[in-house]
């Protein structure tokens, strides 16, 4: 009973003093007062009763206000204001109570601010991160939208650059045609043999293009054949063995097992990804270096190697690299030709490998332990490969399927 009185005797002066210290303002205090008088009838009711749960409800106010502002924004929490309310009901009863009704007093509402400091902190605590989940997911969705307008944009520009691309095409086959028709001077053949060029190297960047888009929305399909990686890997050999040459490159296509055994997969996609590998590894290894293929198999997969004395690749980087538009280094540096060393490239060909090999049930990664254009620590790019003794299509498999089980399925180039 002493101590209901007690908190009785010193309510005025409290909320005053706490209103004043804390409150900024003749309006915002009295706004605070009310809520000051609101904590304080259910602190009578805490004590009264010995259950402080009775200031959840407030507290949980406080909370939610407190945590409506930016998680970036310097940190607001209830915490402070409830020591200082603490500290004040301390200075407020030494003041207006006799030293034993003080130590009464103070003995039976710290109990109380002590729970309520823990309280508040849970709820703070919950609701930040509960703020900071929604404000990553609003992120994640941004980033999704962002990342679909960038795949819209692509797919539409491929597309509306394939009608010019073929109308360039077409015009300068028929040049061709009637220079031959007139016996046309090798000025003029020249000429248009730098547009044919040029036209070329266009349409295989509108290719990649609509490839990208193909794969960022799932559509690549798939035309399982009967396959042998020696086969793909010496077709790739003999494609640049005049860049090899020209450049006086080694190029090194050890035997390993999984090299002639026959898998399932989609011949000239697979080509499309090992090429680009293979590609990749010439254009950023120096006059002189070395490429080298090799593998092993594993249960199920068979792994290939592909090594090169190039220039390497930061670790920071090793997951960059196989984003679209994720070329490295400054444009600028780059060199015209896609073969010559550092051989420019609108940076798409790691990730249509990427996607057709995860679309077949692989996988690829780097590794290299930095970058350096003189000392050359180079990269091994892993790909992953399942081994399918049938196609996943059941038609294909059962038309295949007796040529497999006989062991009549052979190579036919050897």
């Amino acid at each position: 009973m002493v101590v209901m009185e007690a908190l009785q005797k010193i309510r005025p002066a409290w909320i005053t003093r706490i209103s004043n210290h804390l409150a900024k303002g003749e309006g915002i205090r009295q706004t605070f007062q009310a809520q000051l008088n609101e904590f304080y009838d259910l602190l009578i009711q805490a004590v009264e009763t010995g259950n402080p749960e009775w200031l959840n409800t407030i507290l949980d106010q406080w909370a939610h206000s407190t945590t409506l502002t930016d998680p970036d924004d310097q940190e607001i929490t209830v915490e402070p204001i409830l020591e200082q309310m603490a500290l004040l009901m301390y200075e407020v009863a030494c003041e207006n109570l006799d030293n034993l009704e003080a130590l009464q007093l103070l003995g039976s509402v710290l109990p109380v601010f002590t729970y309520a400091l823990g309280y508040s902190s849970q709820v703070e605590i919950h609701l930040q991160v509960s703020q900071l989940l929604d404000k990553q997911e609003r992120s994640r969705i941004s980033l999704e939208r962002l990342d679909k307008s960038k795949s819209d944009f692509i797919a539409i520009a491929a597309h509306e650059l394939k009608t010019p691309l073929t109308l360039i095409e077409g015009y300068s086959a028929m040049l061709r045609d009637r220079s031959k028709d007139n016996n046309g001077n090798s000025h003029n053949s020249i000429l248009i043999k730098g547009i044919e060029n040029g036209t070329q190297r266009l349409r295989q960047i509108v290719d990649d293009m609509i490839d990208v888009s193909m794969i960022d929305n799932q559509l690549l399909d798939l035309n399982y054949q009967p396959i042998w990686l020696n086969r793909l890997l010496e077709m790739i050999q003999h494609e640049f063995r005049e860049t090899i040459s020209e450049r006086h490159l080694g190029f090194i296509l050890r035997p390993f097992p999984g090299l002639q055994e026959m898998t399932f997969g989609d011949e000239e996609r697979l080509y499309q990804a090992l090429r680009n590998v293979i590609s990749n590894a010439i254009k950023y290894t120096p006059d002189g270096g070395t490429i080298s293929v090799d593998g092993r198999t594993l249960p199920g997969f068979v792994e290939i190697i592909v090594a090169d004395t190039g220039i390497g690749i930061d670790p920071e980087d090793h997951a960059r690299i196989f984003e679209k538009f994720g070329g490295l280094g400054e444009s600028s540096r780059h060199s015209s030709g896609k073969t010559k060393f550092r051989g420019g490239g609108p940076g798409l060909g790691l990730p249509i490998t990427k996607g057709i090999l995860e679309a077949h049930g692989g996988a690829i990664w780097v590794e290299s332990e930095y970058y350096d254009e003189v000392k050359c620590p180079g990269s091994k790019f892993h790909i992953l490969l399942p081994l399918q003794k049938q196609p996943p299509d059941e038609k294909m498999a059962k038309l295949f399927r007796s040529s497999v089980e006989t062991g009549e399925l052979k190579d036919p180039y050897r």
